[in-house]
């Protein structure tokens, strides 16, 4: 099934349901109880790991159930040994630790996706930047905290993919990252997740999968249909968690919905998330969730955070750019706002 019937498919129902109501938010789907082989055969298993919750479920390839599910959570835990600012042995913890005083030595894959990023800051003229974290790490979402404008404005010296250098020998073998200023921080979220849902797709494909559906928090991929008709990924509402508000016929690709609910606190009567604008500090303003299409999720990941920062007019321009890429934004008003492709238009 071509990439433009699906969107065909998908544009006809949410014509129909955006007159039902006006709100989306992460995706979702309804497999059956988790834990154990359906009667009609479908394998359905969920975790918790990246910080988030792990679903899959899928038709068995050519190897065993329980192998197809063991490679994948070994690969999510993998990621996140290499990738979790939390875990002290990690890369990334280990860059943000010591690469301001002296380079240091990073894997090529991880070498690989902050080059991807640096793609995407350029690509969105810096509204992607794994350097948030050098602001966004003053806020404790728990604790209800924020910075003031003082300490934002000192800690944003540091911010910019231009404090960060990364370093290879002339065979690629060896990569060295290093960052210009001492308060320089990086963090991944904005394209861990979806990197990781692409890594378990491969391993599906590898285990002989045809039909499954991968989700990490609100990343996830559908791969092939569900054995003859359309994956049903529901769209949850951004301020009732068990409610959804619509759903989203889907075959081989990927979906990733940013929300403004996904950690926040409210202060003084506002709502402070946890996606930064880059070039305030604070919290981006105009959206309350993007929800986007693309075909991998490593791009659908960067992109929702991206247009979600970007906002409606800046964000869907862009999003008109590239290609099998369509866009779901959602305003503070409850305004739905379309990429073109989604609406029938040339």
């Amino acid at each position: 099934m071509s990439f433009l019937f699906r969107l065909r498919a998908l544009h006809l129902v949410i014509l129909c349901s955006a007159l039902l109501w006006p709100a989306l938010a992460a995706a979702q789907i309804d497999p059956p109880e988790s834990g154990a082989t359906e009667r009609n055969g479908w394998e359905n298993h969920s975790w918790h790991v990246m910080g988030t919750r792990a679903e899959l479920a899928f038709w068995p390839g050519t190897r065993s159930a329980e192998t197809t599910v063991n490679a994948v959570r070994a690969e999510f835990e993998r990621l996140n040994a290499l990738l979790s600012p939390w875990v002290e042995t990690s890369e990334l913890y280990q860059a943000n630790a010591h690469a301001a005083r002296a380079p240091v030595v990073i894997s090529e894959e991880f070498a690989q996706l902050i080059d991807t990023s640096r793609q995407y800051s350029l690509l969105t003229d810096n509204a992607f930047d794994i350097t948030f974290a050098t602001v966004g790490h003053l806020y404790d979402y728990r604790a209800g905290i924020a910075p003031d404008d003082a300490a934002i404005a000192e800690a944003r010296a540091g911010q910019g993919m231009d404090k960060v250098v990364l370093a290879r020998t002339p065979d690629d073998e060896t990569a060295a990252l290093s960052f210009l200023h001492e308060r320089t921080r990086i963090d991944l979220g904005g394209i861990a997740k979806g990197y990781a849902i692409d890594r378990a797709v491969a391993l599906l494909r590898e285990h002989g999968v045809a039909h499954a559906y991968i989700s990490l928090g609100g990343d996830s991929y559908v791969l092939g249909d569900r054995r003859g008709r359309l994956w049903q990924v529901g769209v949850r509402h951004p301020r009732q968690d068990d409610a959804v508000a619509i759903t989203l016929p889907l075959a081989d690709v990927a979906v990733s919905t940013s929300g403004d609910y996904e950690r926040f606190f409210i202060r003084d009567g506002e709502h402070v998330h946890h996606i930064l604008s880059p070039e305030s500090g604070r919290p981006a303003g105009a959206l309350v969730s993007v929800t986007v299409l693309a075909p991998r999720a490593v791009d659908a990941d960067a992109l929702s955070t991206s247009l979600f920062v970007l906002g409606i007019e800046a964000g869907l321009e862009l999003a008109e750019t590239l290609e099998d890429v369509s866009a779901i934004l959602i305003d503070r008003d409850g305004g739905v706002h379309y990429s073109q492709d989604l609406l029938g238009k040339d």
